[in-house]
């Protein structure tokens, strides 16, 4: 190889290594989900969401409810509960005296906000729909914050849809559904799998104050702990979705009764939670444990907490993950060119 083509090949090799590490570096700053932003000014906050695919999946039936888990569209799951701070900077929307201000336990701007209703959490909602030009997801006859909702009707047409009375049809931001819950929580894609827990395995995950490690979650511990901030509420489900299991439990959309003949059918009904919280122990977290004999749409718990499901996922960055590999994959190929040129 003459002098100027060995120059010409250590070139090449510097430009590959130029646009591995720049690879490498995008990839640590990358999220891994598409965000969505709310409210202005100071008041301004962002959502992240992971996207749930595989469509079409087959219900779970070995959990609770029975089957669960079978979802027949792409739709995004928030990648953390909705925090304080999101709450609050809602409120600051209307001012300390509007009917529309959500209450809610005050332990830190990063904390799960609880102490939050059902029907708190879906005004919340509405207003991130109307807020960002969408329609409101559900149908509230008084202006009250705390007052329930009435289903849609049959009459109304752009908004009924029979098999979910409670959700318009026109809505992007919802609560998540006990399907939509379920799945995020217990479904691992790779390989099509239903697992016991949210760790993507049928033996509980370790027990953890705070963190984000693989297989870990927030539970059993004081109640003087509190919740966890909610980036630290444990390790991801196989989707890459953060505090399912532990934290805070969270309210679904559904009532508690999913039967075929009554499902969201009646604005008064106990709702669905699930998930356990801070103090629960381990079977709380399973994908057999649902609750809400006595969670009613106006009641408020200091460990019930809430998260968003939109129904059209913004664009996702690719993971980290990946964007390392094939970083790494770059370096490799300038690595071996490199060698080559030197032979």
């Amino acid at each position: 190889m003459s002098l100027f083509d060995r120059v010409s090949h250590l070139n090449r090799t510097g430009f590959l290594l130029i646009v591995a590490v720049s690879i490498l570096l995008t990839c640590a700053s990358q999220s891994f989900a598409g965000m969505v932003t709310f409210g202005s000014g100071d008041n301004q906050f962002q959502m992240e969401f992971v996207t749930i695919g595989n469509p079409g999946n087959t219900a779970d039936t070995t959990g609770a409810p029975n089957p669960a888990g079978g979802v027949g569209y792409v739709y995004g799951i928030g990648t953390y509960e909705v925090s304080e701070d999101m709450i609050t900077k809602y409120n600051a929307n209307f001012g300390v005296a509007n009917a529309l201000v959500i209450t809610k336990d005050s332990r830190g701007p990063n904390k799960p906000a609880t102490s939050v209703s059902w029907n708190e959490a879906a005004r919340f909602v509405n207003w991130l729909n109307t807020s960002t030009g969408k329609y409101a997801a559900y149908k509230f006859a008084t202006s009250f914050v705390n007052y329930g909702i009435t289903p849609w009707t049959a009459s109304e047409t752009e908004d009924y849809d029979e098999t979910n009375p409670f959700r318009s049809k026109r809505a992007t931001f919802v609560l998540p559904s006990y399907n939509e819950w379920y799945k995020a929580a217990y479904y691992n894609p790779r390989d099509k799998t239903y697992y016991d827990y949210t760790n993507g395995s049928d033996t509980n995950p370790n027990d953890i104050a705070s963190g984000e490690n693989p297989n870990t979650a927030v539970y059993n511990q004081t109640y003087a702990q509190g919740p966890a901030d909610v980036r630290q509420a444990g390790g991801p489900s196989p989707f890459g979705v953060i505090g399912l299991g532990g934290n805070v439990t969270e309210w679904e959309e559904s009532t508690f009764d999913v039967s075929a003949s009554n499902y969201n059918d009646s604005g008064t009904s106990a709702r669905g939670v699930r998930g356990g919280d801070w103090t629960s122990a381990a079977i709380s977290l399973s994908s057999s444990a649902r609750y809400g004999f006595n969670f009613g749409p106006g009641a408020e718990y200091d460990s019930i907490g809430f998260r968003i499901v939109t129904l059209s996922p913004p664009a996702a960055v690719p993971e980290p993950s990946t964007m390392a590999i094939f970083g790494l994959g770059a370096l490799g190929m300038a690595y071996r060119a490199r060698r080559k040129a030197k032979a």
